[in-house]
């Protein structure tokens, strides 16, 4: 498997000043938040979303240098999407997360869900900063997404009827929205034609939805180890992603056993087992495929350039962690 890091080498050293900004952006004048940020920001991750937003600011800007509102695009798109882990793991009960304690683990609820918001209002402040009333639209409707998503998620819970439509807009609003609308708002400061700029959305939002059903899958084939939580843990959870539902199916029982919340000793094993015996993960890894061939069309608009190469190559990279 390709470490992502490598597909990042023409912007390996913007991704080494937006490290060195993060935390600063978010400011010492809180102890503990500041504690909570440094830890965030220190626990490692793949940097996968502001390297997607570095990429598409080189890759529009081939004849000059990106500018100091790409690089805050770039450092907002991180702060956004943290700020969401922060929330997700206080309402999942989450006390690990890439193998590193959650800030609520370490720090209790309250201040998760403070640090969390903090980090949302500090990210809205900044993007207002950039004063570029396209840019803030777009990454506003972001923070709207995550809420609907998370609130499409817990009313769905353990709902064996779940469309295979409704579980993709549930992932668009979890995941693909925070990378398909900064891949665009990219596009914008550079000031590529509204053609392109649509272009840049569809790229971000089909490598979102296969990057959610590439993780999703994992939940069932990969360890603890490697995932950093326990493994199956979205489905003990009740959240019926890709897999389960393709499952569903064609294993009749697992639905019975959904529906009763595993609520029997053994039943979260037998439903594991009916997922492995269909093509339910099969079929999964196609709809992944799919929407990451369709990532790659998009992008394939722009002109030849390293960092066009490594945002095709992305789109492999995805699906490669499957292997």
């Amino acid at each position: 498997m390709t470490p992502a890091t490598s597909l990042f080498t023409p912007v390996e050293a913007d991704l080494r000043i937006l490290a060195d900004n993060l935390t600063q952006l978010v400011g010492n004048r809180h102890p503990i938040l500041y504690a909570a940020a440094e830890h965030l920001f220190g626990a490692g991750g793949k940097r996968i979303r502001p390297a997607i937003v570095l990429l598409i600011s080189r890759a529009t800007m081939l004849k000059q240098d990106i500018t100091p509102r790409h690089r805050r695009l770039a450092e907002i798109t991180e702060m956004i999407h943290t700020a969401s882990l922060v929330h997700d793991d206080v309402v999942d009960e989450s006390d690990v997360r890439r193998g590193v304690p959650t800030v609520h683990s370490l720090f209790g609820n309250r201040i998760a869900v403070l640090a969390g918001d903090f980090l949302f209002a500090q990210s809205s402040w900044y993007l207002a900063n950039l004063d570029n009333l396209d840019v803030v639209k777009l990454l506003s409707e972001v923070i709207m997404d995550f809420a609907s998503g998370e609130i499409q998620q817990g009313l769905n819970r353990f709902d064996t009827n779940l469309a295979t439509e409704t579980y993709l807009k549930k992932s668009y609003y979890k995941t693909a929205s925070l990378i398909a609308n900064s891949s665009k708002a990219a596009g914008l400061l550079s000031e590529v034609s509204p053609e392109s700029a649509e272009n840049l959305y569809n790229y971000g939002k089909h490598i979102g939805l296969a990057f959610q059903i590439v993780d999703d899958i994992l939940d069932f084939t990969s360890s603890t180890d490697t995932l950093g939580k326990p493994a199956g843990s979205d489905l003990k959870s009740g959240n019926l992603t890709a897999p389960v539902l393709f499952a569903l199916e064609e294993q009749p029982y697992l639905e019975v056993l959904i529906e009763r919340e595993f609520a029997q000793e053994g039943d979260l094993e037998q439903a594991l087992g009916l997922i492995s015996d269909s093509q339910g993960i099969h079929r999964a890894r196609e709809l992944a495929a799919h929407h990451a061939k369709v990532a790659a069309e998009h992008i394939a608009i722009l002109e030849p350039s390293d960092s066009l190469q490594a945002l095709i190559s992305m789109t492999d990279y995805v699906l490669s962690r499957l292997y």
